[in-house]
């Protein structure tokens, strides 16, 4: 509850109710009588626009709106701006075994940390095998076949000032449309298996800058051991990508050959992905590069050809 700012007023023995929808409801029309579409799984939120009104009601009517508010299925009521609860409010939670929490903040922000924290909590979760690594701010999924050297790769990255977030599982879901977060299943968290080595405590042997709990997955690296009838992109046009849970992620393929450091490279390649989003295309200017010096040439042989006729 830290990670919301939220704090228990009432009924500290009742936390135990599920929570199934990270949605959170702002009763209005209940307070006028209006309980057709109540959404009574959701939290209930009451600030001071909902607490002002329920004042002008009669002590009969707060009581029934209010009692009617605390169905079974209602896992709290969150109180907000530090505001008093309403006495018909806590005499009914109570008879209902519903938790009251308050906080500090408006409704407006605690409305937005309890539905980014719950939308992280309660989306589904998907498994993967891989290792992510945190590269200057680009989350960066390492995948390919077991025994490729996924960990080992991770682990020079780590030592060159990078951060682990997760090594051989990466537990991710969708926080939106567009944003793809991975974590470390609990019982992997800060751990990395190095063949040979065994297990290693990463933030025992680098320190705590050198893990992260949890990032958004902005690229995917796929390692392929490197045979000579596959073709690779070398030239990053091929604009290949991966969807993980509706999300589309940018995806490169490196292969991998005896004698590359596949931590520089991956390297480089989080930095391109950067300068990208920033608006650079290294592949651009190579191709206007390219077109400037063809043209150049031609003109050149042009004007050689004309002066050779004269």
């Amino acid at each position: 509850m830290d990670k919301v700012r939220l704090k228990v007023l009432q009924g500290e023995e009742y936390l135990d109710r599920p929570i199934t929808t990270s949605d959170i409801s702002r009763p209005a029309l209940e307070f006028a009588g209006y309980f057709k579409h109540y959404p009574a799984m959701r939290i209930q939120l009451l600030g001071i626009t909902e607490t002002s009104f329920a004042k002008d009601l009669t002590h009969e009517k707060r009581k029934k709106y209010l009692t009617k508010m605390c169905a079974p299925q209602t896992p709290c009521f969150v109180i907000s701006t530090n505001l008093p609860i309403p006495e018909e409010l806590a005499e009914a939670a109570k008879n209902t075994h519903i938790p009251i929490l308050g906080t500090h903040l408006t409704s407006s922000q605690i409305l937005s940390n309890m539905t980014s924290y719950l939308l992280g909590r309660l989306a589904p979760r998907q498994s993967l095998h891989g290792v992510l690594v945190d590269i200057n701010g680009v989350g960066v999924l390492i995948t390919g076949d077991s025994g490729v050297g996924k960990s080992e790769t991770a682990l020079e990255l780590v030592r060159r000032g990078h951060r682990l977030v997760a090594d051989d599982r990466v537990e991710v879901y969708a926080r939106d449309e567009q944003t793809l977060v991975g974590t470390a299943p609990a019982i992997l968290k800060h751990l990395m298996e190095i063949r040979g080595i065994g297990i290693i405590d990463v933030s025992t042997l680098y320190g705590t800058g050198a893990i992260m709990p949890s990032d958004n997955i902005n690229l995917i690296v796929h390692l392929e051991t490197w045979t000579p009838d596959v073709q690779f992109d070398r030239l990053g046009d091929r604009g290949d990508t991966q969807t993980i849970q509706g999300v589309i992620i940018p995806k490169v393929s490196v292969p991998v050959k005896t004698g590359r450091n596949l931590a520089i490279i991956i390297e480089s390649a989080a930095m391109n992905y950067r300068a990208e989003t920033m608006g650079y295309d290294a592949t651009k200017t190579f191709d206007e590069n390219l077109n400037r010096l063809i043209k150049s040439n031609s003109a050149r042989d042009t004007k050689e050809k004309e002066q050779h006729e004269h």
